[in-house]
């Protein structure tokens, strides 16, 4: 079967869906304990062709696997939306860790863990709420920026993340440790 959507931020998707198929299982992985005959999983196989991706870039087509079998055309619909919708949330939670420090901090209970991350969805929410507060506040002498610049120490525009990656010493030019005096000089005899 095939089904055609009209997408706000994929353009056209095509689900084609085939019923009744099942993986080649193989003793290896979750099947290396099974001793018998290795079972047969019928589901359904969905290939999912979308015109683009956001930013105009090409969409290689996705191949997805549902375990339930005799699915219609909107059970077909809602196995790759909710696909594409779990992506977007992974993306998200992956920006949070890296740009919120939440892969930084090495935490060993659980409830700690909940701490941290409440305490850095606070902080973030209270930075987002003083951004009006925290308006060009500069000497009469010192230039001003203009409406939605980006403060910055200096004054001048913030650079990219990509410029300021290793700043402003990368690990492998800064010593670790001091290096070692040289050796007293030994008396010779």
């Amino acid at each position: 079967m095939t089904t055609l959507n009209d997408t706000a931020r994929y353009g056209k998707a095509e689900a084609r869906a085939w019923d009744r198929l099942h993986p080649r299982l193989q003793q290896r992985s979750a099947w290396i304990g099974h001793d018998s005959e290795l079972p047969v999983i019928e589901g359904t196989l969905i290939r999912l062709n979308v015109d683009h991706l956001p930013g105009d870039r090409d969409a290689p087509p996705v191949w997805l696997w549902s375990s339930s079998t005799g699915a219609t055309p909107d059970d077909v619909d809602f196995a790759w939306s909710c696909h594409l919708r779990r992506l977007d949330l992974e993306h998200t939670f992956r920006l949070f860790k890296q740009s919120l420090g939440w892969a930084r901090p090495r935490l060993r209970d659980p409830q700690a863990a909940d701490r941290w991350t409440w305490l850095v969805i606070v902080a973030h929410t209270q930075l987002r709420l003083a951004t009006p507060l925290a308006a060009d506040r500069r000497k009469p002498w010192e230039k001003a920026t203009s409406p939605g610049e980006v403060l910055t120490p200096t004054g001048t525009a913030a650079p990219s993340r990509a410029a300021t990656r290793g700043w402003p010493l990368s690990r492998a030019t800064c010593r670790t440790r001091p290096a070692t005096p040289t050796r007293s000089p030994t008396r010779s005899t």
